[in-house]
């Protein structure tokens, strides 16, 4: 046990426990063993090939599912070691929050989504948390990875309600009963979805100005981001100049305002401590979110938010590609729909097994493990047409 933890964070020690209980390990905590697991899963290898913003093609040098995964976690764990929490169960959670995420991104998603709605519909939250409890083949006793409560809490952050009822009947007040009833998840899940915030916000605004889609001009329009390039700038003004020195600008000006977003949280989230007090876990999960910018930063991150919104994930390079994408996983599902014998056998013979539903599922399940280089090829394969080079 990590002597320096507060009475509100998650002690390994006190765990839930997992749906399948198993002997401690010998010199390994519970959330220590969850993040391990997740780092050797399928799935998060898989995360290499996965879009972010920029589909996998069209550089190496942009993020993918797999780096944003990683910036979250360092994020995650610096701000949860100022305020006490558990590192590992934050790492654990921010290294599997994406592993349920489909090929092409949002764009990806929300093709899904709508082949899926009539059959439940599609979320990636869900579908990560369906990940490590079913989806993974590694134990010879059950499926998935056999995660904590705790960690399995953290992953499922959003939930509709008739996804919430399902799970609630096969686990009564588990991992959806919050989504029932109300509530809060721990500190540690609180603080996963901030560092998810202010990771993607960073690095899409820098894989933007890579891909030239936005310029270091259009940002003067962003007052959180201009504030600290204007700092740079005055402090060296030789960087004004060519490309390496705007880049070098553009890196000095992201990483001052990551390191003031962690503080504000840091700040903000002391402060809402000390007003509410919490004693345990379980005082924190009958509050409100404690995990919080200040009111002036949550503000300026949301205006940096719309303009990315605005001039890079609608910018018509982005559009363009992203319809690509959602043509091809339309036209695998249906294909796959009602053709299942195209699919792998495994998934194939459980899609013949079941009804229409579980045929959709199964499917579902299929294209949303795709990477985004698979994708392509399976569609060109199926269709004879390459919509992305």
């Amino acid at each position: 046990m990590n002597v320096l933890l507060a009475p509100y964070a998650c002690d390994p020690a006190r765990s839930r426990g997992r749906r399948h209980p198993q002997l401690p390990a010998p010199t390994r905590t519970e959330f220590q063993r969850d993040r391990d697991r997740i780092v050797h899963s399928s799935a998060f290898r898989r995360l290499v090939y996965k879009t972010q913003v920029f589909l996998n093609h069209e550089g190496d040098l942009f993020r993918t599912r797999l780096t944003h995964s990683l910036e979250v976690a360092q994020l995650g764990r610096s701000i949860a070691r100022s305020l006490q929490l558990n590192e590992d169960l934050v790492e654990a959670i921010c290294l599997a929050h994406d592993l349920g995420h489909t090929p092409f991104g949002h764009a990806g998603q929300d093709a899904l989504n709508a082949c899926m709605q009539g059959f439940g519909g599609f979320e990636h939250n869900l579908q990560s948390l369906r990940v490590v409890d079913w989806l993974e083949h590694r134990y010879p006793e059950w499926n998935g990875l056999n995660l904590t409560f705790e960690t399995r809490e953290g992953i499922l952050k959003h939930c509709a309600r008739r996804n919430a009822e399902r799970l609630e009947a096969r686990e009564p007040h588990g991992v959806a009963w919050r989504f029932l009833h109300g509530g809060q998840p721990s500190l540690e899940a609180q603080l996963c979805n901030l560092a998810d915030e202010i990771a993607y916000n960073a690095h899409d605004l820098d894989d933007g100005v890579r891909s030239g889609l936005v310029t270091l001009t259009q940002l003067r329009e962003v007052p959180l981001f201009d504030r600290y390039r204007a700092a740079v700038q005055a402090q060296y003004p030789q960087l004004a100049q060519g490309e390496t020195g705007q880049r070098r600008l553009l890196h000095e000006a992201i990483r001052r305002m990551l390191s003031d977003q962690v503080y504000d949280v840091i700040g903000g989230t002391r402060a809402a401590l000390a007003r509410h007090r919490p004693g345990s876990v379980e005082e924190v999960r009958q509050l409100p979110s404690l995990v919080c910018f200040s009111d002036a930063m949550r503000a300026q991150s949301q205006q940096l938010k719309s303009f990315l919104m605005q001039s890079l994930y609608r910018h018509p390079q982005v559009m363009q590609t992203t319809d690509s994408a959602r043509r091809i996983v339309r036209e695998l599902f249906g294909i796959y729909q009602s053709q299942p014998n195209e699919l792998p056998a495994e998934q194939a013979a459980q899609a013949l097994e079941g009804d229409e539903q579980q045929r959709a599922r199964t499917v579902a399940d299929f294209i949303a493990g795709m990477t985004d280089r698979f994708a392509m090829r399976e569609h060109e394969r199926l269709t004879g047409e390459r919509l992305l080079d």
